[in-house]
């Protein structure tokens, strides 16, 4: 079973250059996989007949429980023949369909093999997470297949649409299906439904949020909108997942979870009043459409309702009506969907209106459209016929619930033989006043997929019987009434057989009347599920962008008081209804006095913040908020905290800094006194709200600390710093999280300042022939001065110091960075391959990597920033996080993600030595952090000291385009 899914993904994947290579052929080739699914399933009918089931487990994380469960029963079996079978005839059918210049047809033909494995793998599973898996993957590339022809809006609306409906039904069905295996103690299916948990209201909740996924997957009132929409998709794609496949899931879930659910109070009023009434709903529109495909469409949406009223009636001959239906109803709707890409493949139109004597041109099409036709309208001999008399003989027998349904069924019936008789009339009969449609030959590869699918129909009329034990099978999940139906094209007259003949008759009625049919219908019309759908649309996105109006002001500090309010209203509504501080301990001001006077100095630094005008005065002071801090965590032993927020604090005060060169110099923002005597006390109220959090959090704790067990469990691997070993061993998911998401973050913002590329043009020093943007932003010469080379170095520390102008270096400065950077680099080094012992890490070693080369860019500017690092920063970003998720990723060889190694060794100089898998991702983190730093100060730094020179008329223009140079 495994192997037959890993199949058809693995040929979905080859389907382009199959396409490239072979042209429409190629889909010949993509039908081998369901073909072999076919066959595979075919040689375990006994089998599975017999009540027995082939199960197959893969154990795909052993360490957590993860298991790919696998089982296939009678409905798993019905459901792989019509999935596998159908789908290998619509890819043959596709050969001939398509052409070789269709466009992107190698993404359809991908995606159309792709679907089938998901769905084949869905009505295998036996577990509900792998279900919901593949749930949703038949969402996805449903919805690449809808939206095929992706340059035509309808095509895109109609994709959207379809993935919105059932992907928010498949959201609310997840929650179900965790509630249901909390409640069983199991996610196994089998499970479940041989000992379903006991009917509380969480279970009750449940089933209603599973039913939402099942219905919006099989388009029933209200979730129908989207399957008639979906007709934008080409035919074999309508076909496929329109009546054998995707529509069916819904119907499947159902049908396999009644026997455990059905007795559930609120199961039975949703499926059979909602089946009920899309039954009607759809067959009544169906008949006042002249798209031949949109007929079949709402067609479709009402037999499903009536599929869904037999699937969750919830009882033994209901289940075999079912099986039965499922069956009949696949191989009718696939063969007249294949018939109409055939008819308008052949005339060029679907418009019932402009067709006219199509059979006597092509009487094979009409021959088999005909027969798929009659069983759909339940005429005997066919399989419909004897599918009907089941699901008419489970309701007739059922109870009070079940007989009204069964009217709903026979008006719907009524409808069905009705709209019947309009496509074969519409498609193929000649019209008064309309010319014979011309027709084009139709091959007989063309025509074999529906002529195979409606002579089923045809043979398994007489030998349903054939089908009885395996359908039987899956009935028996239910108590075996004492009379069980059997399958059998005739069961002699009686009442079943006058309701059909009554539907018969009444469906030739309303087709006889479809001129008078037809205007009542438009005139009592309801406003249509797209135009309601779109409706709400509009209606959502103009309340968001009110919303948005309203909300985003475009200030600040306006953002902030909101956040800092809505925390304070909610903190404190928790603290006086629970007052968790009656019992808690007394709080400490401080451990040491050294504590409470950092303490002091840093909130006053903090306040004073609110009396500055000057940008640079506030960044100073917020930068000395952050080193007080980290004094903080120095005099309360925490090291690695305090070395880290050193780095941050001292990088984050640069960043500032070189923004700080693009905007004024004071605040422009008037803030009146009104505002800041709200603003202090909403800053103090929520900073004194924090701080008795934190003060009850840490005194309702009742368990024993866990730094004990940490440091023991760190000890025993020969290690020391127990911080160090939290973040890349014990907790790295979350540190590979926080990379990706600190990558992505500075990749955004720097390419803001990127409007163009962020590509680096050469940074050759020929460009310039003016001053540097640091001489252009600095104060006017002061006569009297020395100028020129009088003042300048007799040598040049750096390598990029002769583009500074003399009169505006600084010798000093240029000795002390020239001098420091290499231990920098090599400290920060240190602290990387330290951080198991001793204080460091990646994270702070990047830091202090950046700093070094922030130190050749301040005294050197931008020239000799690209001589110190002259690659891309993005390559040390993608390098970093290609490392981490390497090594998180290699340990998938054990089993399980980020799993860790260590290699000992013995070197004849240094020693005996480890290394181990921390280090590789400690150094992807340290490569990640550098990178994100050299990108800041080269978006913020160097490309700020470009635009001032671009500005100033100092660079060259570039050769050919007589512009100025625009990469960093």
């Amino acid at each position: 079973m495994i192997a037959l899914i890993v199949c058809h993904f693995v040929l979905a994947a080859c389907a382009g250059p199959l396409v490239r290579r072979l042209g429409r052929r190629a889909f010949v080739v993509l039908a081998l996989p369901p073909a072999a699914a076919t066959v595979w399933a075919a040689t375990e009918w006994d089998t599975v007949a017999a009540g027995q089931t082939v199960d197959r487990s893969w154990e795909w994380i052993p360490a957590y429980g993860v298991f790919v469960d696998l089982r296939l029963d009678a409905l798993a079996e019905l459901m792989v023949l019509l999935a596998a079978g159908v789908g290998m005839l619509v890819l043959l059918y596709c050969a001939s369909y398509f052409t070789d210049d269709t466009p992107q047809l190698g993404a359809c033909a991908g995606n159309l093999l792709a679907f089938a494995g998901a769905m084949l793998a869905l009505v295998l599973a036996d577990d509900l997470i792998t279900l919901y898996v593949f749930w949703e993957l038949t969402t996805v590339f449903s919805y690449l297949l809808i939206g095929h022809g992706s340059e035509h809006k309808q095509n895109r609306r109609s994709a959207l649409q379809a993935l919105t409906v059932t992907t928010l039904g498949g959201l609310a069905m997840l929650v179900g299906f965790l509630i249901l295996g909390q409640a069983a103690g199991t996610y196994r299916i089998s499970a479940i439904v041989a000992d379903p948990p006991e009917t509380t209201l969480a279970v009750s909740v449940a089933v209603v949020l599973v039913l939402c996924g099942a219905l919006s997957k099989s388009a029933i009132w209200p979730f129908s909108l989207w399957l008639p929409n979906a007709m934008a998709a080409p035919t074999p794609v309508s076909a496929y997942l329109h009546a054998a496949a995707m529509v069916k899931a819904g119907v499947y879930l159902v049908a396999r979870l009644a026997p455990a659910f059905a007795d559930v109070p609120v199961w039975r009023p949703v499926v059979l009043v909602l089946g009920a009434a899309t039954m009607l709903l759809g067959g009544w529109r169906a008949l006042r459409l002249n798209d031949l495909k949109l007929v079949l469409a709402y067609g479709t949406v009402s037999q499903l309702g009536f599929l869904t009223v037999l699937a969750g009636a919830g009882n033994w001959d209901a289940a075999l009506a079912t099986a039965v239906m499922i069956l009949g109803h696949a191989l009718f709707k696939a063969a007249l969907f294949l018939v109409i890409g055939i008819v308008d493949r052949a005339t060029g139109t679907r418009d019932l209106r402009r067709l006219s004597g199509v059979g006597r041109s092509l009487p094979y099409v009409c021959t088999v459209a005909v027969l798929a036709a009659a069983s759909m309208a339940a005429l005997p001999p066919l399989l419909g016929f004897a599918a009907k008399e089941a699901a008419f003989y489970a309701l007739l027998h059922g109870d009070a619930s079940d007989r009204w349904v069964l009217a709903a069924t026979v008006v719907g019936s009524v409808l069905t033989v009705a709209y019947t008789l309009r496509f074969v009339w519409g498609a193929f009969c000649r019209k008064p006043g309309v010319a014979d449609t011309p027709a084009r030959r139709v091959g007989a590869a063309f025509l074999a997929p529906p002529a195979l699918l409606a002579v089923a129909g045809l043979v398994l009329g007489p030998g349903v019987g054939w089908t009885d034990r395996l359908f039987g099978a899956y009935a028996d999940a239910f108590p075996a009434p004492a009379h069980p139906y059997h399958l059998a094209l005739w069961h002699g007259f009686g009442t079943v057989m006058l309701l059909s003949a009554l539907t018969w008759a009444g469906g030739a009625v309303l087709f006889a009347g479809r001129t008078a049919v037809t205007r009542i219908s438009r005139r009592i019309a309801w406003p249509t599920a797209d135009s309601v759908f779109g409706h709400l649309l509009l209606g959502l996105e103009r309340l968001a962008l009110q919303i948005t109006g309203f909300v985003q002001r475009g200030s600040l500090s306006v953002y902030l008081a909101t956040t800092l309010l809505v925390m304070l209203a909610g903190q404190l509504a928790v603290l006086f209804t629970d007052r968790p501080w009656e019992g808690a301990v007394a709080p400490r001001l401080w451990d040491a006095p050294l504590q409470g006077a950092l303490a002091v100095l840093t909130c006053a630094a903090a306040l004073f913040c609110l009396t500055v005008s000057r940008r640079m005065k506030a960044v100073v002071l917020a930068g000395l908020t952050g080193y007080g801090a980290a004094l903080l965590f120095v005099v309360q032993g925490a090291p690695d905290l305090a070395l880290t927020q050193f780095c941050v604090e001292t990088v984050s005060m640069i960043v500032f800094v070189l923004v700080l060169r693009r905007m004024p110099v004071h605040f422009q923002e008037s803030v009146s006194t009104w505002r800041r005597a709200v603003r202090i006390p909403v800053a103090l109220g929520a900073a004194a709200t924090l701080g008795v959090v934190v003060w009850v959090s840490g005194a309702a704790r009742v368990a024993e600390p866990a730094g004990a067990a940490m440091v023991e469990e760190v000890a025993h691997h020969g290690l020391k710093d127990v911080v160090a070993t939290i973040l890349v061993d014990l907790r790295a998911w979350d540190t590979m999280g926080e990379s990706a998401v600190l990558a992505a973050a500075a990749i955004g913002v720097t390419s803001l300042i990127y409007l163009h590329r962020r590509s680096e043009a050469p940074l050759t020093r020929g460009e310039l022939r003016g001053r540097t943007a640091w001489s252009l932003n600095a104060p006017p010469r002061l006569t009297g001065l020395p100028q020129g080379d009088d003042t300048a170095p007799e040598r040049s520390w750096l390598a990029a110091g002769s583009t500074l102008a003399p009169e505006h270096r600084s010798v000093v400065f240029e000795v002390v960075a020239r001098l420091l950077f290499h231990p920098i680099l090599v400290l920060s080094l240190y602290l990387l391959f330290c951080a198991e012992s001793l204080p460091g890490g990646g994270f702070v070693g990047g830091l202090v990597a950046g700093l070094g080369f922030i130190t050749r860019y301040l005294a050197g500017g931008r020239f000799e920033l690209a001589e110190a690092a002259p690659l891309q920063p993005g390559l040390f970003t993608g390098l970093g996080l290609f490392l981490s998720t390497g090594v998180g990723l290699f340990g998938l060889a054990e089993g399980t993600v980020l799993h860790a190694w260590t290699y000992h060794g013995h070197l004849p100089v240094f020693g005996d030595f480890h290394l181990g898998t921390p280090v590789i991702f400690d150094f992807g983190v340290y490569l990640l952090v550098l990178g994100v730093v050299l990108d800041i100060v080269r978006a913020l730094g160097a490309k700020v000291d470009r635009q001032i020179e671009r500005a100033a008329g100092a660079l060259t223009p570039v050769p050919g385009t007589g512009t100025e140079g625009r990469g960093v």
